[in-house]
């Protein structure tokens, strides 16, 4: 309480509760609800932000887009305590910061909105101006943007009865008084309304003050320019305007009263009725048809919210007649139904959108809680009144559940143990007076029965039930809830009021008693059929504007049950909202009872709650400060308790003090601060908060499957350092305390902003290498153009590629041509598909929507259906249980009488028996006189026993009876005495719960405190072992800079001491200069002197001119001297000031680096990690890369060492044959050299001869080159053996040197980040020391002139004492009194009592500035220490820098060398490919050789045998062509491929002659001028 009246006293009228808000009316318009205001709120925290209405808003706008879930903002409060404002607030802030797709949803828009639903829905009461008379839900659609992309409105109970009738000093709704002031002339023409009447039997008259009809003027402007913002067409607004005026000409024309002498009902005024006919479209017997003389179908249930009130005090509802005047009510309440559900209509077709939307966010607002008794009247409340005080209850009932109940079923499901016993969450007793309802609910009967059952029920059952009345319902009312006799006061929520109709409930707890007058209430439960017959009226009217309104929207379900209005709506979640209301109307009793008007009130609040709960909820609650009307004229009202202080704003305490009480937000509050008010899921915490143990992550790797939720959950608690009172773990989820979870989460937007600002980076580095390799590619495109361009300009001027540039233009402009063609033909085809595609699309879109709408239709109506069928199956089973229990009950007692009926015969014939036998005993009297007097006698004898027998029974029961009346007389005194023990125990024990709820709460506030303390005993020690490990760092540092300060001093003082020198070599130059000048002087005198002696001689003349010229060429010299000495001493001159400039700027660095040491380190720290990822990177494309050498290495080792032994041992082999083979063919060539000269005459060919020598040499050439290129190849091999060794080696170097540096990489990242904590840690405790000694300073001024002031007070005090003292001598010495003289002592001492805590104080205050000074000290040694340990950090870095250059650069230098290497590869495997290749063709060849000299030595001795010698000269010159020709024909790159042609083909090719020769060769040129040919054409391609 103190809180909230210091708030509100400073203008602060909103305040946090745990998770809920509460708003103070401040009765005026404050200065916090701008547009400023909304974007310091916007994407803000709860946590982050103050109390503010925005805050709400944003908390759960922000919830609804992480979540994706459903939210809603429930308004609590009183009538005229600020909620529909709030609701205001709540949409222009989401409207404002959220947007919309094309700014469809504007702050404009809205504030049209609700100027209308003012206008239409709010009137003036006794508490508030403006009051709310219908309960509106507002829903906003978010798309996947978080954008605003539809919405929509839903009303609900309206006062329509407001209309023709209301409570003593209140209005009608605003609308008429707007209309009737605003209209102009034409529409008051229309309207009918330049002649108003003078009294209305609705009581609607025009206000009669100029301020207030000025006002209602310029409201009905701002209504229309509203209508015309949300696209309402001056059509429809005239039809609304009619309709309005038509119920005004209504309540003008009034009715009759019932029991005149005709007896009929009709209007009183009838030419106010045919106004009222003409607007509305209808002729005056239809009007007065609809309204009087519609035909009585019994008792039937309505579809409005409202029936007639019947207030004229009879009670009785015997028969089913009503009055005229009910019957105009009823009609024009219907009309206005009608009128009101049309606008909410109109509003919606503004605000819907067909984009998709994902999730909805819910604003309810109602009106708040009624009782006439806080505004001073002395009425009883209405039923409407009663409606809304129920909805606020069923509003409060939720809360108590979402905050109580469901935390406490959650604790206890998750097996956490929590001390809040003292806390209720029991539901408000008022509510099951109101809306209980029996277990025979579906059965229809007309009896009643003794099970407890709500006021609408009763309501109900007295309403159809014949002779009811308001009196039976209450009794009833009473018997069910009310106090027994003896029973506790307290516990009942039910009293009887002073009247007969009254009774008081008790709201919110007890705390907010309402007394209502219930006279009349049964016609809230009769049909009227006036009412529905309104709606027919409106369509069937013959003005075009008002029928197509109505008619359009009689065909759209837009009224659930005539209760809801405003479901209307494309969207995928308005149609789940309505079919979910639809469905609270389908269910269960609802399908039976939904057309019930009393019923309907349940139902209705039932489908708000239902569709509110579904969602997550925001309360927020609205206390009223003061019992007085918001903006009345009259004083302000203070009814409650007492008045705040004068200094604060007027607040009613006693009234907040029962708001609080009635609201709970006290316990809501205690359970919020005991408890663990955050929970979350063991999956979703770890997947949230996983991303601050970076190291667990590390541990476990990004694809680690966890098993154990609730372990992994508590090793991150653990990581995390979380207090362990803090934190709870449950079986299936993890609680928080109170703001642990808010500071969890600002560490993850830390960490994550982090995350993202590296991979942002990663990001451009990536995109900027990518940039630069295009531009290489577009530098590498431009010089092939300047190529190209070159190459043209050499060959432009050649013919014929003049004749080609001519020609091919030509050619291509064909082709341009046909392909153009071409393309606009598929394009023309492709449009035609394209046409044919769309309109199958818009058909199938059509299509689509329609089966769509057709669904939902479909699935409403099977829901309702199924509900029906439900609800029917639901009633036949209890009609049939009940039916099967009656029947046994007629069965038991159909055999009771039975059973009596046989007994009944029984004692008949016993009787008849007892008769015959007496009529026989008399026949024998007659008979026998004699024995007659025995038997006479003996009958009176038994007569007079039984008399005495009957008196002495009825003695004994008397006695018995008396007996028992005092028994009972002394019960019922104990009973009375027992009770009074029983109240006072329960007060005893009231007491003590209380007294134990207060200790309990004290203790609860004393472990909190107790937490508290420990956790910040535990922060302290942390903070105290960072702190004694930054001083060791310090104070390195320290040492560090200490030494460089002497080291630059040192240099210092050496750049003095050469300065020095310097200074004194200048002064000796400047001495000599100086006696330069003397000698000059004297030169020129003695020149002077020579030139006076004319006397001289030519000789003398000539030396003189000598001497002249020599000294001349000194002084010269001596001059440039003396240049030189200059220059040298402005040199030693300016690099004085370049040192001096240099020391400065030294200091100036110095200085600008201690102030920029934040942004340098993270800089650095940023750049190390920055080169450390991509060494890391490096070295993994590095380790690859080894890998790959290293599988190359040993495939080519294995290819080299095979191919070296194939080549060795063919190599050997082969050489060995051609060597046999040489020797043999050398004699079988000298043999048949022998014959050639033998045969010489016969003119054999010497050329050919001569070519076959040369072929011999060409193959003796080819093995020793073969030779020679393998002994090549064996050393080419040994030295890449040698090479692959030398790269192993370095390989490992490398490897062992990059350990190294990634042990050093990681010893310095985790350095590093010690470092920055370490910094980050000293930064926030410098500048808090800073803010520190600031404020200790501004104490220190303070305590200072405290100070000042007390040494005045001292010497006061002491001027006074001096004078009190002559008092009191003075005193003394006139002998004065001694009490006087005991007072004036008493002063003294108290006096020097207050001098010595002064001196106390000061003394205090002196050390306090001491320790201070001391303090202060203690953190400039801190700052310099910490400035010499970045300069420590900073070389560090860049000695770093330097390490990670070099290696680097040998990276660098190993990657060329790899390149080298594997180019040296690749040429020695075409190498062998190419040795392969000629060691094959040289194999041929041999093998062909072989063959031709075994064939030549066979024939040779073959034909030495024989004489004929031209046979072998044949065959010898045939070998030789044959030779010759494939010699020829064999080009050199192709020779091999001759080589392996088949013998076959050889021998048809020499069976072919000579003429096949001849063509070959001319064959052979041809193909060589194509080859050429073709070169210069590919020669033309490459420079175009």
């Amino acid at each position: 309480m103190h809180c909230l009246r210091q708030r509100y006293g400073g203008n602060l009228i909103h305040t946090y509760a745990g998770t809920n808000m509460v708003v103070i009316n401040p009765l005026s318009t404050p200065s916090m609800y701008s547009e400023k205001v909304m974007h310091m709120f916007k994407g803000c925290r709860r946590e982050d932000s103050a109390p503010h209405i925005y805050s709400v808003a944003q908390s759960a706008y922000r919830n609804l887009l992480t979540t994706r879930q459903d939210q809603s903002i429930v308004l609590l409060g009183k009538s005229g305590s600020g909620k529909t404002t709030n609701c205001q607030h709540l949409l222009q802030y989401l409207v404002s910061i959220a947007g919309s797709t094309g700014k469809i949803f504007s702050a404009e828009k809205w504030q049209a909105v609700y100027t209308i639903l003012e206008a239409f829905g709010n009137s003036s009461t006794a508490m508030n101006t403006n009051a709310s008379h219908f309960s509106h839900v507002v829903s906003l659609d978010f798309d996947q943007a978080g954008q605003v992309a539809s919405a929509s409105i839903q009303t609900m109970l309206l006062e329509k009865l407001r209309v023709s009738r209301r409570p003593e000093g209140e209005s009608a709704f605003n609308i008429f008084y707007y209309m009737m002031a605003g209209a102009d002339s034409t529409l008051r023409t229309e309207l009918h309304f330049n002649h108003l009447a003078e009294n209305s039997t609705f009581g609607i008259v025009p206000q009669s003050k100029p301020e207030d009809k000025q006002r209602a003027s310029q409201q009905f402007t701002k209504l229309q320019a509203a209508m015309k913002v949300l696209g309402i067409s001056g059509d429809e607004q005239k039809a609304l305007w009619l309709i309005l005026g038509a119920i005004y000409h209504l309540g003008a024309a009034g009715a009759t009263k019932d029991g005149d002498e005709v007896g009929r009902r009709q209007f009183a005024r009838h030419e106010w009725a045919q106004k009222a006919a003409y607007l509305l479209g209808c002729t005056l017997e239809e009007l007065s048809s609809s309204i009087f003389k519609h035909q009585a179908k019994g008792l039937q249930h309505s579809t409005s919210f409202r029936g007639a009130q019947d207030e004229s005090g009879q009670g009785d509802s015997s028969g089913s007649k009503v009055t005229a005047l009910e019957c105009l009510e009823a009609m024009a309440s219907g009309l206005y139904s009608e009128l009101f559900t049309l606008v909410i209509s109109l509003i919606n077709r503004a605000l819907k959108s067909s984009q998709h939307s994902l999730c909805s966010l819910l604003i309810v607002d109602t009106p708040g809680f009624q009782n006439p008794r806080l505004a001073q009247q002395q009425r009883g409340a209405t039923f409407e009144e009663l409606c809304h005080n129920y909805t606020q209850e069923r509003l409060q009932t939720l809360f108590n559940e979402r905050t109580f109940v469901q935390e406490l079923e959650r604790y206890k499901e998750e097996n956490i143990e929590l001390a809040l016993d003292d806390i209720e969450c029991s539901t408000s007793r008022s509510v099951a007076a109101i809306d209980q309802a029996s277990t025979q609910a579906l059965v229809r009967t007309l009896a009643r029965t003794d099970e407890a059952r709500g006021l609408l029920w009763l309501m109900e059952e007295e309403a159809v039930q014949p002779g009811g009345s308001e009196e039976t319902m209450l009794e009833r009312l009473f018997s069910y809830y009310g106090s027994a006799q003896g029973e506790n006061k307290g516990a009942s929520q039910l009293l009887r009021g002073e009247k007969p109709h009254l009774f008081l409930l008790g709201h919110s707890h007890g705390t907010n008693w309402v007394e209502y007058n219930a006279q009349g209430w049964l016609s809230h439960a009769k049909h009227n059929p006036a009412a529905q017959n309104a709606a027919t009226l409106l369509q069937d009217s013959q003005k075009k504007n008002i029928s197509g309104l109505f008619m359009g929207r009689a065909s759209g379900a837009t009224v659930l049950s005539g209760s809801i209005a405003g479901l209307e709506g494309s969207s995928q979640l308005a149609l789940r909202r309505a079919t979910s209301m639809r469905k609270t109307f389908t269910t269960g009793v609802a399908a039976v009872k939904k057309r019930s008007l009393c019923i309907q009130v349940k139902l209705q609040v039932d489908a708000l709650i239902d569709m509110v709960r579904r969602s997550k909820v925001h309360f927020v609650h609205c206390l009223l400060p003061k019992a007085e009307a918001v903006g009345g004229g009259g004083e302000p009202r203070v009814t409650h308790g007492e008045s705040a202080d004068s200094g604060l704003m007027t607040l009613d305490v006693g009234l907040l003090r029962a708001q609080l009480r009635g609201s709970k937000l006290l316990d809501a509050l205690r359970i919020y601060r005991q408890g663990y008010p955050d929970h979350m899921v063991f999956s979703e915490f770890r997947r949230r908060f996983d991303v601050l143990a970076p190291h667990l992550t590390k541990k476990h790797g990004r694809n680690y499957i966890v098993t154990d939720e609730k372990r992994a959950v508590e090793e991150l608690l653990e990581s995390l350092e979380l207090e362990k009172s803090s934190y709870h773990m449950g079986l299936s989820r993890v609680f928080f305390r109170a703001g642990t979870l808010s500071k969890l989460e600002e560490q993850r937007d830390v960490k994550t902003r982090r995350n993202i600002s590296l991979f942002q980076a990663a990001c451009r580095g990536y995109l900027a290498r990518q940039a630069f390799k295009k531009r290489k590619i577009q530098n590498l495109a431009i010089r092939c153009i300047q190529k190209n361009i070159k190459k043209n300009r050499g060959v432009k001027h050649w013919p014929w590629w003049k004749l080609f540039t001519t020609v091919r233009p030509l050619i291509e402009v064909q082709l341009t041509e046909e392909q153009i063609r071409g393309k606009d033909e598929e394009i023309q085809q492709l449009k035609q598909k394209l046409e044919k595609v769309e309109k199958e699309r818009n058909e199938l879109r059509l299509n689509s929507d329609r089966l769509e709408s057709r669904i939902t239709e479909m699935s409403s109506e099977l829901a309702d259906e199924r509900n029906t069928g439900e609800s029917a199956s639901q009633l036949l089973e209890t009609e049939t249980s009940e039916r099967l229990r009656l029947e046994r009950d007629m069965k038991d007692l159909q055999g009771k009488f039975d059973t009596m009926k046989k007994q009944m015969e029984s004692m008949e014939m016993e009787v008849m028996e007892a008769r015959l036998i007496r009529a026989s005993e008399l026949n024998g009297e007659m008979d026998d006189d004699d024995s007659g007097g025995e038997w006479r006698l003996k009958y009176e004898r038994a007569i007079r026993e039984i008399e005495f027998t009957k008196k002495r029974l009825q003695q004994e029961f008397d006695d018995k009876l008396e007996v028992e009346q005092q028994n009972k007389r002394q019960l019922e005194r104990r009973i009375s005495d027992l009770q009074a023990d029983n109240e006072e125990s329960q007060r005893n024990v009231q007491q003590l719960k209380k007294k134990a709820q207060r200790l309990t709460s004290e203790l609860q506030d004393t472990k909190l405190h107790l937490e508290g303390q420990q956790s910040r005993n535990h922060d302290l020690e942390k903070k105290q072992r960072k702190f004694d490990s930054e001083l060791s760092g310090a104070q390195e540092e320290v040492q560090r800079e200490k030494s460089l300060r002497e080291k630059l001093a040192r240099e210092k003082d050496m750049l003095t001491g050469e300065a020095f020198s310097l200074r004194q070599q200048l002064e000796d130059k400047d001495l000599e200069v100086c006696a330069l000048n003397l000698k000059l002087d004297q030169l020129e005198a003695e020149l002077q002197d020579l030139n006076s002696q004319e006397s001289k001689d030519e000789a003398s003349l000539a030396k003189v001119k000598k001497q002249l010229r020599d000294m001349e060429a000194k002084v010269k010299d001596q001059e440039e001297e003396l240049d030189e000495q200059a220059g040298n001493i402005q040199m030693l001159e300016q690099a004085k000031l370049r040192l001096e400039m240099e020391m400065e700027r030294l200091r100036q660095t110095h200085s600008k680096d201690i102030e920029n040491k934040d942004d340098e380190v993270e800089e650095i720290r940023q750049s190390c990690s920055k080169k450390l990822k991509q060494m890391e990177v490096q070295l993994e494309e590095e380790y690859s890369e080894k890998h790959k050498v290293l599988k190359e290495k040993r495939e080519l080792e294995s290819k080299l060492l095979s191919a070296q032994d194939k080549v060795r041992s063919g190599d050997m082999e082969t050489e060995k044959r051609l060597r046999k083979d040489l020797k043999r063919t050398k004699a079988l060539l000298a043999d048949a050299q022998i014959m050639l000269d033998h045969i010489k005459n016969n003119a054999p060919s010497k050329r050919e001869i001569a070519q076959l020598k040369n072929q011999l040499e060409e193959s003796e050439f080819t093995c020793a080159a073969a030779v020679k290129a393998r002994k090549s190849m064996e050393v080419e091999i040994e030295d890449l053996h040698v090479q692959m060794e030398d790269i192993s080696k370095t390989k490992q170097a490398l490897e062992e040197q990059l350990s190294r540096f990634q042990r050093e990489k990681n010893d310095l990242q985790s350095r590093m980040e010690e470092d920055q904590e370490d910094l980050n840690e000293l930064m926030k405790k410098h500048k808090a020391a800073v803010a520190q000694s600031a404020q200790n300073l501004a104490q220190i001024s303070d305590l200072q002139a405290q100070l000042e002031e007390a040494l005045k007070e001292k010497q006061e005090i002491q001027e006074k004492m001096q004078a009190l003292q002559s008092q009191l001598d003075f005193q003394e010495q006139s002998m004065v009194e001694k009490s006087l003289v005991s007072r004036q002592e008493a002063k003294i001492r108290e006096l020097e009592s207050k001098l010595e805590f002064e001196k106390t104080q000061v003394k205090r205050l002196e050390s306090l500035v001491a320790r201070l000074k001391e303090n202060v000290e203690k953190l400039m040694e801190e700052r310099d220490q910490r400035s010499s340990s970045e300069i420590r950090e900073k070389e560090q870095n860049k000695r770093l820098q330097r390490q990670i250059r070099d290696i680097k650069e040998e990276m660098g230098e190993l990657g060329k060398k790899e390149a080298e290497a594997s180019r040296k590869k690749h040429e020695l495997e075409m190498d062998i490919e190419s040795l392969e290749a000629a060691n094959q063709s040289l194999q041929a060849d041999l093998k062909l050789a072989f063959k031709r000299i075994g064939d030549l030595q066979a024939a040779i001795e073959d034909e030495m045998e024989s004489d004929d010698n031209e046979d072998l000269i044949n065959s010898l010159q045939d070998m030789v062509t044959k030779y010759q020709k494939r010699k020829n024909r064999t080009p050199p790159g192709r020779r091999h491929y001759y080589f392996t042609r088949s013998d076959e083909e050889e021998e048809e090719e020499e069976k072919e002659g000579g003429a096949t020769q001849d063509a070959y060769y001319s064959r052979y040129r041809y193909s060589s001028q194509v080859k050429d040919d073709d070169s210069e054409d590919r020669l033309y391609e490459t420079t175009s």
